[in-house]
């Protein structure tokens, strides 16, 4: 399954208050998009594809215009890398996909809580993990990897909402 710019403007649409299209976010993006890529070649099923250029779009959108949501994904960018660099040697985008899965449950984050003014990995998990997997799930390509592929507020008829398949 590849995503496209149609889910990363589906994704936008999820979260519209205070969201630039892909199109016209002019700013400048995270400075370290290459772990939060990385991070969310963790987090995505392994059959998804264009994650990268999904992951750019979104950010670049996400964060145009709110300067103070791009300062937290920054720290909290900088909190997953000093984890790695502290306890794997290197940043996290240079780990292994095992050893970046490694890294995320060591940080346990599948049981925090998300806060973001809260300890590092409730940061983290607040910035970086909610964001990625609202972003992947709210589209119809993610959400047909969990069997809802018109995620709530996409067009689909009658049978989506009554679990129908076509």
């Amino acid at each position: 399954m590849e995503l496209t710019r149609r889910d990363v403007l589906a994704a936008l649409a999820a979260v519209s208050a205070g969201c630039a299209s892909p199109e016209d976010a002019t700013g400048d993006g995270l400075d370290d998009e290459r772990t939060l890529v990385a991070l969310a070649e963790v987090l995505y099923p392994a059959t998804v594809e264009g994650v990268g250029e999904f992951v750019r779009r979104y950010s670049l959108a996400r964060v145009e215009g709110r300067s103070a949501y791009r300062a937290g994904m920054a720290d909290a960018l900088m909190e997953l890398d000093e984890h790695a660099e502290t306890f794997h040697d290197a940043p996290f985008a240079e780990l292994s996909r095992d050893e970046r899965d490694t890294a995320l449950r060591e940080l346990r984050l599948h049981e925090t809580d998300p806060d973001p003014e809260g300890a590092a990995r409730e940061r983290v998990r607040y910035y970086l993990v909610n964001e990625l997997l609202f972003a992947l799930y709210s589209t119809p390509t993610g959400g047909e990897l969990v069997g809802t592929p018109n995620p709530p507020g996409h067009p689909g008829g009658t049978a989506t909402y009554r679990g129908e398949r076509r």
